[in-house]
């Protein structure tokens, strides 16, 4: 087998993802040959402004797309929300490895819950998601845009800038760094993006070398549900920054599939479930319920 160049975002949840994968690669084929190639994208060099401001479709895989489109690259390593539903002509999603905690978390500076925080306490995060959902249940709160990888805004809140901010727990739980979370937020309070806590791993789809070694990693529990995700997001054009929210499990081999679509400023929430067994038609299907009450709507106010 070619040595295999996988290419990566360069902050530390990135390459600790990354590491992880070529891992589980090295545990399927031993004598494998693996070269990294770091690549900074746009959502890393632009930090002083809101994603969905900034074009969020794609900000955090462009680059690496075009790395992997020109054969610099043969792999690469995303965080699954961070890819949009659409993607190149060419690239295909080669693996889905098991998914990692879904759950949004909770850190503050003082260890208060999202429920103890006094009125006026300002929650940083980056996600109209997370604000629309927050802003929900407690309207009292100050929602300001935080930016900047894990270790960045977990400064910025010890050093006073923020009084509370929301991360994915699934970043947290593969750095080690669960002693920061002060709570762990039910799916039931704070619906997740779509495919959080799944890793994407990207390839070309002629490169039939590397997608037969990739196939050995996936997950396929986990690919059906992110399928439906997906699906359900793409419905609406695909924007990875838009206040969206999805969650899909497998039980006793169908897929139960919540979506959600918010008003950033938390008063308004539509949301509906689903039951069956072809993940697409379900995802397209509970998007289409949305839109007939008013999801359009709301995303229609949202600049993005």
């Amino acid at each position: 087998m070619r040595t295999i160049v996988v290419g990566t975002r360069k902050s530390k949840l990135a390459m600790t993802q990354t590491n992880w994968v070529i891992d589980r690669l090295k545990e399927m084929e031993p004598n494998l040959t693996v070269e990294l190639e770091k690549i900074v994208t746009k959502g890393d060099k632009i930090l002083d402004v809101t994603l969905s401001k900034v074009g969020g479709k794609g900000l955090f895989v462009k680059e690496i797309e075009s790395a992997l489109l020109n054969g610099e690259i043969d792999l690469a390593v995303h965080s699954m929300k961070d890819l949009p539903a659409e993607m190149p002509e060419g690239l295909m999603i080669g693996a889905i490895p098991v998914r990692e905690d879904v759950r949004d978390c909770f850190l503050s500076r003082d260890g208060s819950t999202l429920e103890e925080l006094p009125s006026g306490a300002i929650v940083g995060t980056s996600s109209l998601r997370r604000q629309a959902q927050i802003l929900a249940i407690r309207p009292d709160l100050r929602v300001e845009s935080i930016r900047g990888n894990i270790d960045t805004r977990v400064q910025k809140m010890r050093d006073g800038q923020f009084d509370a901010i929301i991360l994915a727990t699934a970043g947290l739980n593969r750095i080690s760094w669960q002693e920061d979370i002060a709570e762990l937020i039910s799916v039931k309070t704070m619906l997740p993006a779509v495919g959080q806590g799944a890793l994407a791993i990207q390839c070309r789809e002629g490169d039939r070398e590397t997608r037969a070694l990739l196939v050995k990693i996936n997950h396929e529990e986990t690919a059906r549900a992110v399928r439906a995700e997906r699906a359900f997001l793409q419905a609406f054009n695909g924007g990875c920054h838009l206040p969206i929210a999805a969650y899909a499990q497998i039980c006793e081999n169908q897929v139960h599939l919540k979506g959600l679509v918010g008003d950033p400023a938390g008063k308004k929430m539509i949301a509906d479930t689903i039951i069956g067994k072809n993940e697409i038609k379900m995802g397209q299907e509970l998007a289409n319920r949305l839109i007939e009450l008013g999801a359009d709507e709301l995303l229609a106010s949202v600049s993005v």
